[in-house]
């Protein structure tokens, strides 16, 4: 069985803001279970401007004691890989996520796409879907699949306050930093 969601989000600032919250916002108390993140690759292409990357997140195991009991299972490091392709010309970037612990009994994979709005060039259109199939436990793939399902809702919720929390930081940090009294290491990567 496979389980999927996908969400659509409107954001109300610009697309390069919006881009830039998304490459910076590992590590953050927000998210604990992200311990680090780390660019591995990137390359930008001459003709087209693009910008590829390539990274790799470690993150907490979070399966319940349950799901642990199986010994490959129980592992401290969960590690993600992103590859991102960013066109600041046609003011989108593209983004496949996969889990790079477990292939041998689940596929986990998103696809996420933020793009400047048509409606608004001062807003920027996110669209995700990501998908988990679990093959390799025998009998305990059903509890694998609801363990997942309710996982990525609760990951969708989350990814959306916390991108809120950060676009409400970057704010007032914006808002300090024209007084000329901000002068935090965030603000080099604030653009206001």
């Amino acid at each position: 069985m496979v389980i999927t969601i996908e969400i659509r989000k409107m954001y109300r600032y610009p697309f390069e803001r919006v881009v830039d919250m998304h490459l910076n916002k590992y590590p953050t108390p927000l998210e604990q279970d992200v311990r680090g993140i780390k660019t591995v690759e990137e390359k930008r292409d001459h003709v087209s401007g693009i910008v590829y990357r390539k990274r790799i997140a470690v993150c907490n195991n979070v399966l319940p004691s349950i799901l642990r009991k199986l010994t490959v299972m129980d592992v401290d490091d969960v590690f993600l890989e992103e590859e991102s392709w960013l066109d600041l010309k046609q003011k989108t970037m593209n983004i496949k996520s996969r889990c790079l612990t477990w292939t041998q009994f689940a596929t986990l994979q998103e696809v996420s796409v933020f793009k400047e709005s048509p409606a608004n060039p001062n807003w920027t259109e996110f669209f995700q879907k990501g998908s988990v199939t679990v093959t390799g436990v025998g009998r305990l793939n059903r509890l694998f699949e609801l363990f997942a399902q309710s996982f990525f809702s609760k990951g969708v919720q989350k990814v959306r306050r916390d991108l809120e929390l950060v676009s409400v930081w970057v704010n007032q940090a914006c808002r300090v930093s024209t007084e000329k009294t901000w002068s935090g290491p965030e603000s080099r990567t604030a653009q206001c």
